[in-house]
């Protein structure tokens, strides 16, 4: 919650809550990797069910891919020259949320931390 106040876009209600669920989406996961890691065991339903919502996550991962290869073509981009300056201009313009950035590679990080346990145990 705490980073929720300090880390918004604008100090809304709706944006304070917008940024705690980013976060907490992000180290939901903590407590059953904690379980699993300590246990070196945990039930079988849980573990797949975590497996899935790491499969979804990874699907995040291509799609933000898409998007910028797509929005890259859709301005005409064609050498590294333009590339830079479309890179430049789209991470000024507000076009990257940070905050999601942020918050989506620690929840792939511990969901890749999660699949090296759920494979290996």
């Amino acid at each position: 919650m705490v980073l929720g106040l300090i880390f918004n876009y604008k100090f809304r209600f709706s944006e304070i809550l917008w940024s705690f669920s980013i976060f907490l989406e992000s180290v939901a996961i903590l407590p059953q990797l904690f379980l699993l890691q300590r246990t070196g065991e945990a039930e079988t339903i849980t573990t797949h069910y975590l497996a899935a919502l790491g499969g979804y996550r990874a699907f995040y991962i291509p799609n933000w891919i898409y998007r910028y290869v797509r929005s890259l073509l859709s301005k005409g981009c064609t050498n590294s020259e333009e590339f830079f300056v479309f890179l430049d201009r789209w991470y000024m313009h507000d076009s990257v949320d940070i905050i999601a950035v942020i918050a989506g590679l620690v929840q792939t990080g511990l969901y890749a931390d999660f699949f090296y346990v759920y494979f290996t145990k």
